[in-house]
Order: structure tokens, then C-alpha cells, then sequence
């Protein structure tokens, strides 16, 4: 005999267990810093070329993420198995928020997904600079959040995704932006980057 907890889909377990998702995103995490640091993305010179437009390996790895990543989550939403959660936003927050990760981005040459994952190789400049800074910022935006909240919430905007703002049918969407993102790629190995 097969009890209600066993009959339940594995996703909605995996919701109902908050330790199960601690360890899946542990480990989700270090796949995910592992594959930024084989896609040479950890590296300051890669970042450093991709800002200069000398190297594009940051580009194309995010490309082929996304196209990959855009299928996967399109495959799983049909079969109900994820939902998307658009928000709203305001662009007070885009800008403020734009300011910080470009100031942070300038000082440093990485962005938070790419420091943790350098400092995980043991970069100095990402685990010091990097990690403690983030630390710090954080602590001071939540320091001064209750003053920054007004400009923050300054001219929200509604939860469009793609496919509601150029009028299409998703799959149709996707077939476009996979064209799209395919057509950079081809071009960017063309032209021998």
C-alpha cells in the first residue's frame, strides 16, 4: 500500500520540504559555479575582454544559457510542472539598483554570480574585494532602505513578459529569440570571436 506522501508528485514534496530545497540549491549552486569556471567566465582578463569587446566568451556563454535554459523552462511550464511570476517594477529601483551593480561591476570587474564563483578558484581580489563587499553593500542598503524605499517605488511599470509585449504567441516568441540568439552566435564564430 502506497501512502499520500508517496502518491504526491516529487516537485510538490520538494515544495513542502524546505531542507530538501536547502540541499538542492546547495548543489545547484556548485554546479552552477562549476560551469561558470569551465566557461572561463571567472576569469578577470574574460570579463575584462568582454567589457573591452576583445573577448566574448561572457556573451556567448549567457547566449547559449539562455537558449538553452528558455527551452527547458518553456518544455516544463507546458507540462505543469513550473509557473512563471513576472513582477512589476518601478524604475526607480531599475536605476538605483543599475547604479550599485555598475559601480560594484566598475570597481571590481566581476558581477555577484561571478565572484562567488571566483573566489571559489581562489581569486583573492574576488573573495576579498568581492564577497566582503557584497557583504557590506548589502548591509548598507538595508541600513538605508527606509530612506531609499520613496525613490525606489518612483514610477512602477506592470508585469509585461515577451511574448505579452510584442503580441505573440510564446512558442512563436521563443522560435524568434532562439533565431536571434542563434544568428549571434553564428556571427560572432564568423568573424572569429
Amino acid at each position: 500500500m502506497v501512502s499520500g506522501d508517496e502518491q504526491m508528485p516529487l516537485l510538490i514534496r520538494l515544495h513542502k520540504n524546505s531542507r530538501a530545497q536547502l540541499v538542492l540549491g546547495l548543489l545547484f549552486g556548485i554546479c552552477f559555479g562549476f560551469l561558470l569556471q569551465k566557461g572561463g567566465v571567472t576569469d578577470f582578463n574574460i570579463i575584462e575582454g568582454q567589457l573591452l569587446l576583445t573577448n566574448f566568451t561572457v556573451l556567448k556563454l549567457m547566449l547559449s544559457a539562455v537558449m538553452v535554459g528558455m527551452i527547458g523552462f518553456h518544455i516544463l511550464k507546458q507540462r505543469g510542472y513550473v509557473q512563471s511570476h513576472a513582477a512589476e517594477g518601478t524604475i526607480g529601483s531599475n536605476v538605483i539598483g543599475g547604479l550599485i551593480f555598475g559601480v560594484g561591476f566598475a570597481l571590481l570587474g566581476y558581477c555577484p554570480g561571478t565572484v562567488a564563483g571566483a573566489a571559489g578558484t581562489g581569486a583573492l581580489d574576488a573573495l576579498f574585494g568581492g564577497i566582503v563587499g557584497l557583504l557590506i553593500g548589502a548591509g548598507f542598503f538595508a541600513d538605508l532602505y527606509p530612506s531609499l524605499k520613496p525613490v525606489l517605488m518612483k514610477w512602477p511599470f506592470p508585469a509585461v513578459t515577451i511574448p505579452e509585449f510584442l503580441k505573440l504567441n510564446t512558442g512563436v516568441t521563443i522560435v524568434l529569440l532562439e533565431a536571434v540568439m542563434g544568428g549571434v552566435l553564428v556571427l560572432l564564430r564568423y568573424y572569429g570571436f
